[in-house]
Parts: structure tokens; sequence; C-alpha cells
């Protein structure tokens, strides 16, 4: 990203508040709906104690954890303007590359908790209409809005978009003005901000540590202020905070109050949220509640696609295709994810059927998340030279925190936590056996210095005595030094089939820990007949290496550095553009290879996972019908066959 782009995203701007509150609160602006609600549902006694002790608990988790931990200390760990666990990692993987485990965890874990928010959020707000029908088919409804929003994704959202800043302006408005309305009748509740009360919660209410696996709710979406650095800034966020914070504790503020001042009729109490509100005002309120259960689903959605993407960049999954409905900087559209959330949200709604039974599934992944976002926290501070005392009181701070909220979490596991769990055991799967597995491939590609080629490869398009194979031939090499050529790509153009052509071309994808560079740069190899071209790209920057070669060609030809006239003169005569042909090198490794069984078994699950993506080929933007794929063998010598060798060797010397 240039510094230019990212003074603007910091700037402090009116607009750029409001389209902060509907881009990264949706998750977080909605909690209001269920968290109250949930520790109710919690308990078989709800008394003064349990109340003020929810709310104060609630209030310091906003405080300790959204406030303090993600706004005024993990937006600080930028990558260039952007945020979010992967691109965290990319500022620490090349001193400690050995932290993408706990990146993937936190990425899979990210992802999965993910697909329980549209539901919840959805069905917690179409419930409200029970209050006027006990019978209305709820699920049907929420099935209805949430087909409707994953089919619109494949259009675009810009226009929609646009619209988000203003209504969540509105939505927590809304919430500040209910949550007043009920606090001036009951100002008492203000007592529930001084963190003795949570403490007396925790300490002596019967399994008050439990109930912190609620009031987690409060802040499942504080990882979203941290993921959408990038969209809004870091100025826009930290001040954009200070109204949501508190129009959500005026909110939860009100609940409180109003369930404080019936605590002698409990059982009327069905959902908090929409106890306070007038009668009058419900389907207002209602129909508010849902269009904000759509925004935050919106945004889970298009964050699902970011981290997808960058986990492509970053080896961590197949690469798979990405579409762009509109010209909006950022939006893409992901139809294996998108319809891979829509089944899942499906199956989450039809397993769970109310939003209390979600509730008890929800935030036992996203606990996972906070964790390792602690853990590449302490070394990104270290990597700051920050006091060790500073870094080790964040540690103690958080990991406490982030723990006891783990412990309270886990006992969602038998309720519906399992789901999430083995949603992220999935995803993770997928990305650890990906990144590994490119890895263990990589160990195989040896690499011979380039200039000792030249003169052969220089010679070859000389002789007529070979037919053409292309004009222009094209080929992909992982050699990341100039000096180098991979040895299967020499193999491809000399021995495997001679392939004369008048120019040869190498390209190497380079991806920076940079977010959004896009840079090139051309080596001349053999005066006018070998090129390489080095492609810089951010790990947000999708590879569309064909359009990029495309338009460096076209730079080059510009400068008078290329000639791209056919050189067959019947063609030239009339100035036909010269013929192209891409060689991809399909690398696999040798089966006879002697692996260990680990390797061996993570090595074919990530060539049947490569096989299930796109492929390279698509995934560059390669026109098909002007590329060859060429399966080219890995191999090294195998321990097996060096140890038959020497014992005949021993057998022959007696």
């Amino acid at each position: 990203m240039s510094k230019q782009t990212h003074n603007h995203l910091s700037k402090l701007t009116l607009a750029g508040v409001i389209v902060t509150l509907g881009i990264i609160y949706g998750d977080i602006g909605t909690s209001p709906l269920y968290v109250l609600k949930a520790i109710l549902k919690s308990v078989e006694v709800v008394n003064e104690t349990l109340i003020l002790g929810a709310l104060s608990s609630i209030f310091w988790t906003l405080t300790l954890q959204t406030t303090i931990k993600y706004v005024l200390i993990t937006l600080q760990a930028d990558n260039k303007g952007e945020g979010g666990i992967f691109s965290l990692f990319t500022l620490l993987r090349k001193d400690h590359r050995w932290l993408s485990t706990f990146a993937i965890i936190g990425g899979s874990t990210l992802l999965a908790d993910g697909i329980i928010t549209p539901s919840i959020t959805v069905t917690s707000a179409v419930e409200g209409l029970t209050l006027f029908k006990p019978d209305v088919p709820v699920i049907p409804i929420v099935l209805i809005i949430i087909t409707g929003l994953f089919f619109v994704q494949q259009f675009g959202t810009l226009k929609v978009g646009k619209a988000f800043g203003p209504l969540m302006f509105s939505w927590f408005i809304m919430l500040g003005v209910l949550g007043f309305s009920q606090l001036i009748k009951y100002p008492f509740v203000l007592k529930a901000l001084n963190p003795y009360y949570a403490y007396v919660l925790l300490s002596e209410y019967p399994g008050g540590i439990l109930l912190l696996g609620a009031v987690f709710l409060a802040t499942t979406g504080a990882e979203a202020l941290y993921t959408d650095l990038g969209h809004c800034g870091l100025k826009n966020i930290r001040i954009s905070w200070i109204f949501v914070k508190t129009m959500l504790v005026v909110n939860y503020l009100g609940q409180g109050a109003w369930i404080l001042q019936h605590l002698d009729d409990v059982q009327s109490i069905t959902n908090p949220f929409y106890n306070i509100m007038p009668v009058w005002f419900l389907p207002a309120g209602i129909v508010m509640a849902t269009t904000a259960a759509v925004v935050a689903s919106q945004a889970l959605i298009t964050g699902s696609y970011t981290l997808i993407s960058e986990a492509i960049s970053l080896n961590f999954w197949p690469k798979i295709r990405i579409k762009y409905p509109s010209l909006a900087k950022g939006q893409m559209y992901i139809p294996a994810i998108n319809w891979i959330l829509y089944a899942s949200c499906i199956i989450v709604i039809l397993i769970f059927q109310s939003s209390e039974n979600m509730e008890a599934a929800y935030g036992l992944s996203i606990t996972f998340t906070m964790l390792m976002t602690s853990i590449l926290m302490v070394f990104y501070l270290k990597s700051k030279k920050t006091p060790f005392a500073l870094i080790i009181l964040f540690a103690l701070i958080y990991f406490t925190i982030e723990g006891a909220f783990l412990i309270a979490n886990l006992q969602k596991f038998a309720h519906g936590g399992w789901f999430t769990v083995v949603a992220a055991s999935i995803i993770a799967f997928i990305m650890l056996v990906m990144y590994r597995g490119r890895q263990i491939r990589n160990r195989f590609i040896s690499f011979l210095e380039v200039k000792k080629y030249l003169p052969i490869i220089n010679d070859l398009s000389h002789d007529l005595t070979i037919p053409k194979y292309s004009s222009q031939l094209v080929y992909t090499t992982h050699a990341d030094r100039l000096t180098d050529i991979e040895e299967k790509t020499i193999y491809s153009i000399i021995k495997r089939q001679p392939k004369r052509a008048d120019v040869y071309w190498f390209l190497h994808v380079d991806i920076l820990d940079d977010p959004n560079t896009l840079e090139y740069k051309v080596t001349e190899l053999y005066d006018k007949k070998i090129y390489r071209i080095d492609f810089y790209l951010g790990f947000k920057v999708q590879p569309k290496i064909a359009e990029y070669f495309g338009q460096v060609l076209t730079c080059l030809k510009e400068e008078g550095r290329i000639d791209l006239i056919s050189q067959y003169p019947s063609l030239r005569n009339y100035e036909i553009p010269a013929d192209f042909r891409f060689v991809h090198l399909d690398r696999r490794v040798n089966r006879t290879i002697d692996l260990p069984l680990i390797e061996k078994t993570t090595l074919n699950l990530y060539y049947i996972l490569k096989r299930i993506g796109i492929g390279d080929v698509k995934a560059y933007g390669l026109d098909v019908t002007m590329v060859t794929v060429e399966m080219i063998p890995l191999t090294i010598p195998s321990k097996t066959n060096a140890l038959f060798i020497k014992q005949r060797m021993t057998e022959s010397e007696e």
C-alpha cells in the first residue's frame, strides 16, 4: 500500500466514522439481541447479585478485551494499514515462521465461529415477531432471509453497502435511546459499573465462572475491529468505538434496569432486548433488528472472503476461483466459500432451531482466535522492543482473561459448541496440509546456475533443424534468485522435447509481507533472447499473472525493448502479433521416494486438495488453450536404493 493510500485510510472524517459503523460493528453491535437473554437462560435463580454481576462483567469485558486489547493495543500492529491475524503473522514470519501454526488456528476458528453469526443474529431478530404472534413460523422466515443474503453476493453489494453506515448509526442510536429510557427509571443499575459486582458474581454466585461463556458473547465481534483495519483506518475505528461502546453499555444497563424492576415476574421475560421496547415501537424495532442482523451477516461474509483470499496468497488454502462483481476496491466474491457458508448456516439453523440453542454453541471457537492473536501479539511487542515487563503484564492479563473465557466456553461443547470446533478443525486441517505439503514438495525442487545454460538456449533458438515450438515461450519459475533456474525447467526446454522459440520468458511471483504491493522487475538474461520478469505482489493482491504479464509486454514494446511482431516473414509483412505459448510444470514428488509416513500422507493429501482447487493455470488467469501442462517428477536419491547399492558393492568386494 502506498504511503498516500495509507494516510487516506488513516484520516479521521465524519464520513469515515459513519462508514466504519457499517463495516465492522455488525457482530458486536447486534450482541444486545441475545447476551442478557443467554445469561438468564443459563441460571435457575435470577436475583440482584446475578444482574449487577452480569452487567459489570459485560462492561469490564468490553473495556479490557475490546477497548484496551484491541482498540488501543492490537490495532497498532498494522501491516501498512492492514490488520487481522494473517496480517499480523506476515509481520512476524520472517523471523518466526513457526508461528504459522498459531495463525492457521486463529484464522480457522475465526472462520468457523463466523458460520453461526448470520444464523444467531437473524434468528434472534426474527424471533421478536413471536411477541405479536407466538406461532409465527420463525425458521422459514430466517431461511428465506439467509438464502436471499447469500444469493445476492454474486451480484456485488456496493450499492447496498453504501447504506450500511447510516443504517448502523440509526441502530446504535436506537440502542442508546431504548436503554436510556429504562436507565432513568432505575438509575440504581449504574452500580454495575463497579468491578466489585463482577468479582462477587464470579467468586460467590453458584456457577458464576461458567456464566462467562454467555458474557463472552458481548465481545465476539472484537476481532472484526482488527480484521477490517485496512477498510476503515485506525483513527476512524477508535473514534467510532467511543460512540458504539457508549450505546452498547447504555442498552445493556437499560435491559438490566428493566429486569431488576421485574424480578418478581421473571417468567414473563422472553428477551430483555424486546421487553424494554414500548409496544407501539415493536414493529419498527423488529425491522431495525433484522436489518442490523443482515448487516452483521454481510460483514461476516465479506470478511470470510478476505480471510480466504489472504490464506490463498500465504499458501494456506488451495487456489479457488475469485470473482470481482463490482469496481469497489477490495470487493470480491468467492463462489465456493459463499455456498459453503450458506450450507453451513442452513445446517446450523435446522439443527439448533432457535437462538437460545445457538447461544449455547456460540463463542467457543472465537476464544481460540483471541488466544492466538494474544500469542502473536506477544512476539510482535517483543519485535518492537517493548519493555519486557509490559510484555509479561500483557501476557498475564490476557492469557488469564481469555483462559477463563475458554474454560467457561468449554461447557458449550456438548450443547452445540462441537459444531464450530469440528468446522474449525476441518479448516485448520486443510490449511496445515496445504502449508506443510508445499514445504515438503519444495524440498525436492533443485536449482542450477542459469548462466551456464543461456548460450545453450540461445543456440537452440537458432537451430533450424528443430521445429519451432512457439515464437514466444513462457515458463513460470520458483527460483527466487536471478542467478538460478529450476533443473526441471532446463530439462523441459532442452531434454524432454527441445523447444525452439524466438524469445524465452521466465516469470517469477514473489508474495511479499506487505499487503498491497504490486510491482515488477524485468531482467534481460541474454541479449533480446531470454528475459525474466519478477512480480512482487502483496499478500492481499490477486496473482492475475496473465493480465500483469500483458501489461509489462505493452510497456516493454512502447519502450522499444522488445519486438512483438511475428518473425514468420509471411505474417510479419502484415504486422501480425507473435504467438505465445505457456508451459506449466506440474511438479509431483516421485512415489518411490522414501518418506516418513506423516510426510508421505501429508503430501498425498496436499495433491488431493490441489486437484480440488482450480490449479495454477486458472489461478494465474492463463488462457488454457495457450498452455501446455507437463507432468514433472521431483526426485531425490532413495534411502532404500542407496542401502541396496552399498550392500551389492560389499558383496562384489568379497
